[in-house]
């Protein structure tokens, strides 16, 4: 898996979004968020949390980054990996390449998906 690169985000054409929202999400909300049962699909990175309904192919059920739905898995995000494990919200131990590639991924899901609220605390 690797990170969108900075210049094609650039360079995507600018998804109509709703303004960003601000609502805490508890994560036992955000676990149930995870295209199981027809339930929206919801994916947290960096502690926002993003409706990817929309993109069930790419999130839902059975699709490679199905690992993120219902979650915060900012780790693996920027580790490029798809592993379980690593899909945590505590990402304090990226290194400078690794929270690029996090930033990245950020800035992804900012121009496509609408932000539905951040995890609460």
């Amino acid at each position: 898996m690797s990170a969108p690169a900075p210049q094609s985000l650039a360079g995507d054409t600018q998804v109509s979004l709703a303004p960003p929202r601000k609502d805490p999400i508890p994560k036992s909300v955000l676990a149930t968020k995870t295209g199981v049962n027809g339930a929206p699909i919801w994916v947290a990175v960096k502690g926002l949390v993003f409706d990817c309904s929309a993109k069930p192919d790419m999130y839902g059920p059975g699709a490679g980054y199905h690992i993120f739905a219902g979650k915060d898995g900012s780790k693996a995000l920027g580790l490029g990996s798809l592993k379980p494990e690593d899909a945590v919200a505590d990402y304090s131990s990226l290194g400078p390449d690794e929270m690029k590639t996090l930033d990245n991924w950020l800035k992804f899901f900012e121009k496509r998906y609408n932000q539905v609220g951040v995890v609460a605390p």
